[in-house]
């Protein structure tokens, strides 16, 4: 059962603020830049941007019962709610919208976190998530700059952005991050 690109925009427009909406529609739009600059698939860099924040604004008890019902990462659980919606985010728009590309879903699940051996969709959507043309934090202007020639240094330069960030709140930071960071800097090493 597919749904087309208009019918995903309004159920997934429906369920989130305007000013949400307006993020999703920036970061939509830099992961089909990136794509084409660094040689993914745009149609899938979309998808997964026109979903990967639609279980958002759900309430925290129905993410919590989704991850814990449906056998998901339940380690997500122990960490900050603001992961909660990428793996049930994943999990929605493989089961209510009929997304059955795991690339996609993977691209959705890990677009907060990062992991290991991220692919170049998860890259993209993960980036184009940090850089769409609406965030403004500390330190986005070199990220998008950055994201002008490498994926990976942008990237990384995210990831610690957000690590400083939580080390300043005095907050945990999901090991995921931690390893996604690492990779990115071993492989650049490498190579």
């Amino acid at each position: 059962m597919g749904y087309s690109r208009e019918e995903l925009i309004a159920a997934v427009s429906a369920g989130m603020p305007a000013k949400r909406w307006k993020h999703v529609e920036g970061v939509m739009e830099s992961a089909v830049i990136l794509a084409k600059r660094y040689g993914a698939d745009p149609v899938k860099a979309d998808l997964a941007a026109l979903l990967h924040d639609l279980a958002k604004f759900w309430p925290i008890e129905e993410q919590e019962a989704i991850i814990r019902d449906n056998g998901l990462n339940a380690e997500l659980l122990r960490h900050d709610k603001q992961l909660l919606h990428a793996e049930v985010g994943a999990f929605i728009s493989q089961r209510d919208y009929g997304v059955e590309d795991e690339e996609v879903l993977d691209a959705i699940r890990y677009h907060t976190s990062g992991r290991e051996g991220m692919t170049l969709l998860d890259k993209i959507v993960c980036l184009a998530d940090y850089i769409e043309p609406g965030r403004e934090f500390p330190g986005v202007e070199n990220i998008r700059k950055l994201a002008e020639t490498s994926l990976e240094d942008a990237l990384v330069a995210g990831f610690d952005s957000t690590i400083s960030f939580l080390l300043e709140k005095g907050k945990p930071i999901f090991p995921l991050t931690v390893l996604a960071r690492n990779d990115l800097i071993v492989n650049k090493i490498k190579n």
